[in-house]
């Protein structure tokens, strides 16, 4: 029995071994770290999330890139936080409040977008970690969709690029 139990605690601690390897924790260049991001999330194209407009969807539209280039440009709906304070936004009731929006659930479909992609692909790898079930990020981003689509978007001219400052977390 005693050999029995030592057997299953040895399999065990290879098992953990085994799992901890799994995920790199040293990389060369952010290009590594998106592409292991990209094994575990999803993306979209523009003329899926085009077809999920037209269709009235219920989807939020989060807008990654930062205020200044939202504001110069964006997806009708979308919602703009930055990909370097989501984390501490997504779950801030009094920040949805204030954007006169309900704070999303978990299990609601939400599709992310950046400039180019590798900002939305980790933010929506984020969003999976952090119990969001429906997460997709926009393939090729902002630019792709502003090529397609190039009278559907709108922006804020007289917008400036400082955020307000009751603004916590992030860097």
């Amino acid at each position: 029995m005693k050999k029995l139990i030592m057997k299953l605690i040895g399999m065990m601690g290879i098992l953990v071994f085994v799992y901890s390897c799994q995920q790199k924790s040293n990389y060369n260049n952010v290009d590594e770290i998106v592409a292991e991001a990209m094994e575990t999330t999803q993306g979209i194209t523009a003329e899926q999330l085009h077809t999920k407009i037209d269709n009235g969807d219920m989807i939020l539209l989060i807008d990654t890139r930062e205020p200044a280039e939202f504001n110069a440009g964006y997806i009708p709906g979308a919602v703009n936080i930055p990909r370097g304070v989501l984390e501490f936004k997504i779950d801030n009731e009094a920040f949805w409040d204030e954007a006169m929006l309900y704070m999303p659930e978990k299990e609601e479909e939400i599709i992310i977008y950046c400039k180019k992609g590798k900002r939305s692909i980790l933010a929506a790898c984020t969003l999976k970690k952090l119990g969001y079930k429906k997460v997709y990020y926009l393939s090729d981003g902002w630019k792709n969709w502003e090529m397609n689509y190039p009278l559907m978007y709108e922006k804020n001219p007289d917008q400036s690029a400082h955020t307000s400052s009751g603004e916590s977390g992030g860097c």
